[in-house]
């Protein structure tokens, strides 16, 4: 993978990630419809994407560094007693919504595999995720409570809405969002608390895959392009974050119905292209 294409797809990665329409799947998608010279099966090409994903996951920790430090704070016991409860409780919770990527992941990692580079399969995922997004906005409740409030079981089963996302083409913003937003939060609080989530989960992954790149022989040569291509999508996530918060806080009544129209189209044609042999 040159330079060039590196940050196409920190770019692509970028502005996809966050918005409710998978960065995964338009990872394997575009570069089948424009028949970019990678070959998504590559062993370097995980590493790479989460090197993608690390820049992003940084964009997110600088976004709400504010709630970072207030649940650091919280957690060390440096503000009020009650402040430190909901402190405490929201890392609690996070956790509690973290558990389940991680066993399904490891459990579904190797079967899911083939997946990642069928861009049929991820058309069809991404036309299905239309479909997700519009049962949110049906499941939807009025908006009482915040992300703090969430019970333990309310955020194990944003946890559980997560784990579609190992689907490429289901995204994984979408789908916690929906978690969300069928346990009574507003779309602001739902992305809020999903992008809380998305930090450490990303960091994880990034734990286990970028080390492929700077140690493996036939890979080390791809670790420059991919670190500027990680803050070129770094720089691109942050952007996207700011809107989609004032997106969010100013469109609570069916604020995902776009984005469900954008799933259902690109990925409904996508299907036919590669149905037809693009």
């Amino acid at each position: 993978m040159d330079t060039l294409h590196a940050l196409l797809f920190a770019i692509l990665q970028g502005a996809t990630e966050l918005f409710p329409v998978s960065s995964l799947g338009h990872a394997v998608i575009v570069p089948a419809l424009l028949h970019w010279p990678i070959n998504l099966a590559a062993p370097g090409f995980l590493p790479f994407l989460v090197m993608l994903h690390v820049g992003t996951a940084t964009a997110l920790l600088i976004y709400f560094r504010s709630d970072w430090l207030a649940m650091l704070t919280g957690f060390l016991g440096r503000r009020s007693a009650a402040e430190n409860a909901v402190q405490r409780g929201l890392i609690a919770r996070l956790i509690v919504a973290t558990i389940p990527a991680v066993i399904v992941g490891f459990t579904l990692k190797k079967p899911l595999a083939h997946l990642f580079a069928n861009p049929l399969a991820a058309s069809l995922f991404l036309a299905a995720n239309a479909g997700l997004l519009w049962l949110g906005e049906a499941l939807r409740r009025a908006a009482t409570r915040r992300a703090e409030q969430l019970s333990y079981l309310d955020a194990l089963v944003v946890g559980l809405y997560q784990c579609l996302a190992f689907l490429p083409g289901i995204s994984r913003s979408g789908a916690t969002i929906v978690g969300g937003l069928s346990r009574g939060i507003s779309h602001e609080s739902a992305a809020r608390f999903t992008f809380l989530m998305g930090t450490p989960v990303i960091f994880a992954a990034a734990v286990l895959e970028v080390p492929k790149l700077v140690h493996g022989h036939l890979l080390h040569a791809l670790f420059g392009p991919a670190l500027l291509a990680a803050m070129a999508a770094g720089i691109v996530a942050y952007a996207s974050t700011a809107f989609l918060m004032r997106y969010f806080r100013n469109h609570d009544v069916w604020a995902l119905s776009p984005f469900a129209w954008y799933c259902l189209v690109a990925g409904g044609l996508s299907a036919i292209a590669f149905g037809f042999g693009w």
